[in-house]
């Protein structure tokens, strides 16, 4: 095959890898039983493809090629290693005589090995940090910078994190698979911190030329969904609501030249109407249940926000009422900031300020980028040019991600200007 026609190839190698790397990758950590040995042979057998593919064609069914491919790479590996340590051949030998049929690695198949990767990524024996850590590693693909960025610590630590789960799964014997009913509910907790923590990824990325990351976001969708029809509990239908409420302003959050663009900003004829629709119903549902928390509170908060037609129509009462229920359901500081801002909307902006200074003078959220722009923006709308200024610089100083970046940069600007009075 020529450059020219083998480059396409190439390109539909890379979106392959983008969208389908992570679930090939689960079916070959429950084919091959080891974490290390199924990354490696998900490597080999990409490579596998851009050598290959340029030449003989796209295959009908690339995710089980890439399966196929991969586990093939890994019994060759082991055969090798086999000749000079005994300890690895009866691993050989089982790989060898378990040759399975790359016609099963179906959407249905390759969707519940992803399932099962994230119940044993999650599995109670685990420290909760590490059974986080090592979803987002292994299930999502985040890199272990994105991890610390996202837990606001060290990236040694998250690698530490990391290390030690898989270590823990390999010397316990932890099972590759989706827990018995009975105890479904104990672990949910932790796969919907998961899923949700992806999510966040991707509608807000920490850092970056990008403000999103569309893949991840419809990926924590997508195993949203999953989760919720493996288990219909309250708080996982919560989140699936609070996740597509969110993901429905999508397209308004950023300019055609990729700048944000703030909530009161946004036009709203750019929301995704079905998103909207869907998320409420669903917050209807988890909310008769009686049984909901936070997700759900959260959810319920957007979908009030998905209702206005105008960022003028918002019901800031409403918002702050649930944000009292939630800050007593979950009493933590992004809450509190989130509460202030909504406190600020509904009573003005020396309230919300007050309330601000009262989460910092505790030393929560003292490099928490959006604490101080929120303080910044509190301060700007009272006219107080200096302080606003001051806040910025540490917001601006704190933010790793472009677009977030320029926006604040653009509010300095406008600010040394005389252009950022009171709105």
């Amino acid at each position: 095959m020529s450059g020219d026609s083998a480059e396409p190839i190439r390109e539909a190698v890379d979106a392959i890898y983008r969208r389908d790397s992570r679930r090939v990758l689960a079916t070959l950590i429950r084919l091959l039983g080891d974490f290390d040995l199924a990354e490696e042979a998900l490597h080999d057998a990409f490579i596998a493809a851009v050598e290959r593919w340029p030449r003989d064609g796209l295959p009908a069914n690339p995710r089980a090629w890439l399966v196929s491919a991969g586990r093939f790479k890994a019994v060759d590996s082991i055969r090798r290693r086999s000749r000079f340590d005994a300890s690895v051949a009866a691993l050989a030998e089982r790989l060898d005589a378990d040759t399975p049929d790359p016609a099963a690695f179906d959407e249905e198949t390759v969707g519940d090995d992803h399932l099962r990767l994230i119940f044993t990524c999650c599995h109670p024996a685990l420290p909760p940090d590490g059974q986080v850590a090592l979803t987002l590693r292994e299930v999502c693909g985040l890199t272990t910078e994105e991890i610390a960025r996202a837990f606001l610590v060290t990236t040694p630590a998250v690698a530490q994190r990391i290390v030690r789960a898989k270590t823990k799964i390999r010397d316990a014997g932890i099972p590759y698979q989706i827990p018995e009913r009975a105890d479904l509910p104990s672990r949910l907790d932790s796969v919907l911190q998961v899923i949700y923590l992806v999510f966040n990824e991707g509608y807000s990325a920490s850092s970056g030329e990008s403000l999103t990351r569309h893949d991840l976001s419809a990926e924590a969708i997508r195993l949203g969904r999953l989760l919720g029809e493996l288990l219909p509990e309250p708080e996982a239908i919560g989140l699936l609501a609070l996740m597509l409420l969110h993901e429905s302003r999508r397209a308004a959050r950023t300019s055609a030249a990729g700048e944000l663009v703030l909530l009161d900003d946004q036009d709203r004829a750019l929301w995704n109407r079905e998103q909207i629709a869907e998320g409420a119903a669903l917050v209807e549902r988890a909310l008769s249940s009686r049984r909901f928390g936070p997700y759900t509170l959260q959810a319920a908060i957007a979908a009030v926000h998905g209702e206005a037609g105008d960022a003028a129509a918002t019901d800031w009462a409403q918002i702050v009422g649930l944000y009292d229920v939630l800050l007593r359901a979950d009493p933590s500081p992004v809450i509190a900031l989130n509460r202030a801002a909504a406190v600020a909307m509904r009573d003005g902006p020396l309230a919300g300020l007050a309330l601000i200074d009262e989460i910092l003078a505790r030393g929560e959220l003292a490099e928490y980028h959006l604490a101080h722009s929120a303080r910044a923006d509190l301060y700007r709308r009272l006219g107080r040019a200096a302080e606003a200024r001051a806040c910025y610089e540490r917001a601006l100083a704190l933010t790793r991600q472009e677009p977030e970046r320029r926006f604040l940069e653009r509010r300095l600007a406008e600010l040394r200007n005389g252009e950022g009075g009171k709105s």
